[in-house]
């Protein structure tokens, strides 16, 4: 094979590779459901997710910058399922029972440029008809990074029989973006509740986050142990679980705190899921493991 040939071979496989790792995880979205501020790299967002109802009708989007370079963010939406383990995957028609919420939006900026340790609202407008079905509509806002192009000249010339790829991890962030109409209820459960060991040193709690209703359900989780004595100990805690719409369960895992000394073979775990609101902190549901 000559020259230019070997050079196109080599470029196909190299082309390939890339596809792979693009579909494999090259670009990477981060669901955020864990704490007020949320974070990736080096773009922090405030609140953690938008939920409008009643009569909201705007939203402010706090994106602070808290590295050493200025940086760019494309702000879009995409449509995601939440699996039965609590992951995400992108979809791009919504399942029996999903509503998307993309087009009742406006965004604006929909690019953000941000100095070193500088921050800019990202408004949020509701564009709702008149008339909407009840119940849930929701799409996730995406924060796209975009990565810095190197100056003309930077890189040194390659020969004409090089061929050099470079992949570049593309980092996103996404925020649910959530709007109820009409009459809405849920209830959540707890149940299938049961202990395995991890590398024969670590307890961890396993369960199932049961959904039923019109709308998504979100809380904090937390977990006691009652001693045999009635010594009652906080030993485990996780907050932003969520069942999304229009899943109806997904599992859980959280490791037990050690460090106490606490033999997890008799008393009672109790795990709680309560709303994540200091004003009215509604019980979701509430489970029991005796320990035998």
């Amino acid at each position: 094979m000559n020259q230019s040939g070997n050079l196109l071979s080599r470029f196909t496989a190299l082309r390939n590779i890339c596809l792979t790792a693009l579909i494999s995880g090259t670009i990477l979205f981060t669901v955020l459901s864990a704490s007020e501020i949320m974070a990736q790299g080096n773009l922090l967002i405030m609140p953690r997710r938008v939920v409008f109802e009643g009569a909201k009708k705007s939203q402010d989007l706090v994106l602070t910058n808290t590295g050493n370079d200025s940086a760019k963010y494309v702000v879009s939406f995409v449509q995601m399922r939440m699996k039965h383990d609590g992951s995400f995957e992108q979809i791009a028609t919504p399942d029996s029972g999903q509503n998307f919420s993309e087009k009742y939006f406006r965004i604006f900026p929909r690019t953000v440029t941000l100095g070193p340790n500088k921050s800019q609202v990202v408004k949020m407008q509701l564009v709702k008809p008149a008339k909407m079905m009840p119940g849930e509509y929701m799409s996730h806002i995406y924060f796209r990074a975009i990565p810095k192009e190197n100056p003309l000249g930077e890189e040194a010339q390659k020969e004409a029989t090089s061929v050099a790829v470079r992949l570049i991890p593309i980092f996103g962030i996404t925020i649910p973006a959530i709007i109820r109409v009409g009459e809405c209820s849920v209830k959540a459960e707890i149940k299938d509740l049961a202990l395995r060991k991890v590398n024969d040193t670590v307890t961890v709690l396993k369960m199932k986050f049961t959904r039923s209703g019109n709308i998504s359900v979100y809380g904090d989780l937390s977990v006691t142990y009652t001693s045999p004595l009635g010594k009652v100990t906080h030993v485990a805690g996780a907050k932003g679980i969520a069942v999304y719409t229009p899943g109806t369960y997904r599992t859980f895992e959280c490791p037990l705190d050690r460090s106490s000394g606490i033999d997890y073979r008799s008393g009672k775990l109790t795990v709680t899921y309560t709303v994540p609101d200091d004003v009215k902190a509604a019980r979701l549901a509430e489970a029991e493991l005796i320990l035998p």
